[in-house]
């Protein structure tokens, strides 16, 4: 069974959302049948690289709220976060563009280590003082050493705005047909959908409920072959 999560880093809803799961699929007993595919979500696409500012200040310009009630939510968030056992920095955060970041995951992605690089992309933006979206690209890099993946080809990834681009794009279009206009965003087998950060015992009863209704599996009608089994193989006859 496929599990999709299509996500932003910049989500603190993700953050969260993706740890619920995994507590979810660590109890799930067919987990070692499931795979994890991440898809890239931005929740501002087209932000300029260089527009850089306070997560305060871009909620509240956003939300129309002031920086006292921003900065409350913030709070609000470390203390989800902390009941999932992750770090978060509710004071002094900034938020940016997130394209190069789902760029170097596909990249990632092809090397077996996506899932490494995500989560630490998520521990620098939401745990750690120092800011991913500035530094020209120098975390970002330490990050992918970090994650096991080679640091010239990944600078050769930022260096070219095109690579990866249309992979990224083409996740965003897929999660717009698929009805996601918000993220965390879960698709299990292409069959059920859960939207956002939902309880660990929600993700668990998705699991069940999409494993149980897996098709059986149809052979295809022909004479018996040859074959092994628990009791050994078949002794060639002629």
């Amino acid at each position: 069974m496929r599990v999709e999560i299509w996500s932003d880093i910049a989500c603190p809803w993700c953050y969260v959302g993706k740890a619920r799961f995994e507590k979810a699929l660590a109890a799930f007993p067919h987990r070692d049948g499931v795979e994890v595919v991440h898809r890239s979500f931005e929740l501002d696409p087209g932000r300029a690289k260089d527009d850089i500012q306070p997560v305060l200040t871009m909620l509240s310009k956003k939300y129309g709220m002031s920086e006292a009630q921003a900065q409350a939510g913030e709070h609000n968030l470390r203390e989800q976060a902390a009941a999932e056992g992750l770090d978060y920095r509710a004071e002094g955060r900034d938020h940016g563009s997130t394209f190069d970041m789902h760029r170097l995951l596909h990249f990632a992605k092809e090397q077996g280590r996506q899932s490494e690089l995500l989560q630490l992309l998520y521990r620098a933006n939401f745990a750690e003082e120092r800011s991913v979206y500035s530094g020209a690209d120098e975390y970002l890099i330490e990050l992918v050493v970090e994650a096991g993946l080679d640091e010239d080809a990944a600078r050769k990834v930022l260096a070219d705005p095109a690579a990866y681009a249309d992979a990224v794009r083409a996740d965003e279009r897929e999660a717009a047909e698929l009805g996601a206009n918000g993220v965390p965003f879960f698709v299990l087998d292409r069959k059920y959908g859960v939207s956002g950060a939902q309880p660990a015992e929600v993700f668990e009863r998705a699991l069940v409920q999409a494993w149980g209704e897996r098709p059986p599996l149809k052979l295809v009608e022909a004479e018996a072959a040859e074959a092994c089994g628990p009791d050994g193989c078949a002794v060639p006859q002629h």
